[in-house]
């Protein structure tokens, strides 16, 4: 089995785990989209920086962003916290995509190249592992033209027995 499918199994394993567990009426993908919607309108900050969610999956979301000019350093390039922020709350849309209230608990970024003003970057999270509570995780920061702009790393932690978004019993 290749790194990919080992992945491709954890993940749909896992949300298997979940529906089963009767935590869902919906299945995985449809929880991952639900998720994302519920998130992205209580999180004031991503859609504050005009953060759009473009794909929800389990253990996966993609992110995008245009770089204004209010984001630019003295230097003219999209200050590294912005970058950072897009990358976390693509991290954070990614580790709760499965409607288990999940927290950050430490990330890293490298910054690879300078985002431009106008450019739109887009974060791309993926759920590396998950061991009991603690999960990994990766994203990269890419512009328009494909351009890598930053690779970044989470550690998160899952809380146990709760929900992200609120799922209404019938």
């Amino acid at each position: 089995i290749s790194k990919g499918s080992r992945h491709s199994w954890r993940s749909a394993h896992r949300a298997s785990r979940v529906f089963r567990m009767g935590l869902h009426p919906m299945d995985p993908q449809q929880t991952a989209d639900f998720v994302g919607r519920g998130m992205l309108a209580e999180d004031e900050a991503s859609r504050g920086l005009g953060m759009r969610v473009e794909r929800m999956g389990p253990g996966t979301a993609t992110l995008s962003m245009v770089v204004r000019p209010e984001m630019l350093n003295g230097f003219k390039i999209c200050h590294g916290g912005f970058i950072s922020t897009l990358a976390d709350s693509a991290f954070a849309f990614a580790c709760n995509s499965y409607n288990e209230l999940t927290v950050a608990a430490g990330f890293t970024v490298d910054f690879i190249a300078p985002a431009k003003e106008g450019d739109v970057l887009t974060a791309d999270a993926r759920e590396v592992g998950v061991a009991g509570r603690t999960g990994i995780y990766d994203a990269t920061v890419r512009n328009q033209r494909g351009e890598l702009i930053a690779t970044f790393r989470g550690r998160s932690h899952r809380l146990k027995d709760r929900q992200t978004v609120p799922v209404a019993n019938p």
